[in-house]
């Protein structure tokens, strides 16, 4: 869209915020850019360039405005559509894959030399994988200097700097002050008590409109005792982190959703707050997705109704997957009671000051030592869970950011037990693909028949391919027909 220069000046002058992520606004005569929705009189369009991202922004010369800080903008929701080359190594880099193993080690997750990477991102965004992580390291940084009261050193080697010279540096020359003058203007701007110790709270923004009655309902109703839980109108869960582990606190806000963060390693928090956005479906274009929807006249007035639905994911795709097998065939409750008795057995402990959090969910290497006759499942389940937990522990079997959605299809579905249902639920809430679709479940067919529409698989399918690419956000608005728990937020 960047180079649509026609669009993009409408854009600015409307001060639209759905375009922000979607491009960045860089002026020439302040050397400064912005956001689309910056609340400062637009610039001549003589004088605006137009950039597909921040880090290309950044490389060009361009300083971070003051007023709209464009490096706190909701990311493209060109990353969560596609599964190219370019979309899974962006959400890698949102992920902080180049600051944990360089960008050969981004390379290699992709199949690809470090070449192809450079030269594809660059052609696609205007700056490789070093300068665009250069810039997420800069953004973790404010987030640190702000919300912590943790040294400027420790921020530097959190965030991921080689070096305080180089944060001190990248600071400056990002923002436009230095570190200490961030630190300060932002506490005078908030005019709040000094940060928790321990803890860090930050905004998550996103595209609106937002429902969260689904999204939160959806993860309280099926959460795991000791892993997740909600309380004080949050919604907690513990979190396996690189570095060490965590628990995040998130909440729905009129404008954005409040998150707090305990950590145990400052390291771990660009990849904590990825994993939040990716588990409450934060890049999505809503009005992109509620738009195509309206056009089928039955699905329309539910759209209206509560626009803005998104698909609640998990932080682990591995450990949606076990979740997934448990599920299968069973109510919402058995499916948490397999699940907590596993994370009893095999999960790591872990202490939680601010709740009832006891566990983090077992990875597949501590499954793989499980007793399946030990699990109260049938015969035929216990070795779909089984195998799928050996496939993931020896890496036969990859489920990630960074998947293809069509192989990872394959190789689900090449495993004993896993049918159609489980593979799509899985593509859907773990591997985010925006078409997964459910025309088998249940609930979509008493949802789909209710509203007049095909209730057979296949004629439902046929039905649905004028939803395409946005399927799975189908899926929601006919989930949220019924009255199950998952459809609101607890009291």
């Amino acid at each position: 869209m960047h180079t649509d220069t026609e669009r993009c000046v409408r854009a600015v002058r409307s001060k639209d915020a759905r375009f922000d992520g979607w491009f960045f606004t860089a002026v020439l005569t302040t050397r400064i850019y912005c956001r689309p929705s910056c609340p400062v009189v637009p610039p001549k369009p003589e004088n605006m360039v137009f950039y597909p991202s921040a880090a290309a922004c950044q490389q060009a010369g361009f300083r971070a405005c003051k007023r709209c800080r464009p490096d706190t903008s909701p990311g493209s929701p060109e990353w969560d559509v596609r599964a190219d080359t370019v979309a899974r190594a962006m959400r890698l880099i949102r992920d902080g894959v180049v600051d944990r193993e360089g960008v050969p080690g981004l390379a290699a997750r992709l199949g690809y030399s470090t070449r192809q990477i450079e030269r594809q991102l660059l052609a696609e965004l205007g700056a490789g994988p070093l300068a665009l992580a250069r810039a997420q390291r800069a953004q973790t940084a404010r987030v640190l200097i702000e919300t912590t009261a943790l040294p400027m050193a420790d921020v530097a080697f959190a965030a991921g700097f080689s070096s305080v010279r180089a944060f001190n540096e990248t600071v400056r020359e990002v923002f436009a002050l230095a570190p200490g003058e961030l630190r300060a203007r932002a506490a005078g701007t908030r005019g709040a008590p000094a940060p928790t110790p321990g803890v860090i709270s930050l905004r998550l923004p996103y595209r609106a409109p937002l429902d969260p009655s689904n999204l939160f309902g959806h993860l309280a109703a099926t959460a795991v005792p000791g892993v997740e839980e909600w309380r004080d109108g949050a919604y907690r869960r513990t979190l396996t982190l690189p570095y060490g582990h965590g628990i995040a606190a998130l909440a729905p806000a009129t404008d954005h959703i409040a998150c707090r963060l305990h950590l145990t390693d400052p390291r771990d928090l660009a990849h904590a707050i990825s994993r939040c956005r990716w588990l409450l479906d934060l890049d999505a274009d809503p009005v992109a997705v509620d738009e195509q929807l309206r056009t089928d006249p039955l699905l329309a007035p539910h759209v209206d109704r509560a626009p803005g639905r998104r698909v609640p994911r998990t932080v682990d795709a591995a450990e949606f997957a076990v979740r997934a097998v448990l599920g299968q065939q069973v109510s919402t409750a058995a499916a948490r009671t397999h699940a907590g008795r596993l994370v009893t057995a095999y999960g790591t402990p872990v202490d939680d000051p601010g709740g009832g959090l006891t566990h983090l969910f077992p990875t597949p290497e501590a499954l793989a030592a499980l007793d399946s006759d030990a699990l109260a499942l049938p015969r035929s389940r216990r070795a779909t869970l089984t195998t799928l937990v050996g496939a993931l522990a020896d890496g036969s079997l990859k489920l990630g950011l960074d998947s293809d959605w069509d192989e990872a299809r394959a190789g689900l579905l090449a495993l004993p037990g896993f049918g159609p249902w489980t593979v799509e639920v899985i593509a859907m809430r773990a591997l985010g693909d925006p078409d997964a679709f459910l025309p088998t479940d249940l609930g979509v067919r008493r949802a789909a028949a209710g509203l007049g529409l095909p209730s057979t698989p296949a004629a439902l399918t046929a039905r649905a391919a004028a939803w395409r690419p946005w399927r799975a956000y189908a899926v929601q608005y006919l989930w949220a027909t019924d009255s199950h728990p998952i459809n609101h937020l607890p009291a």
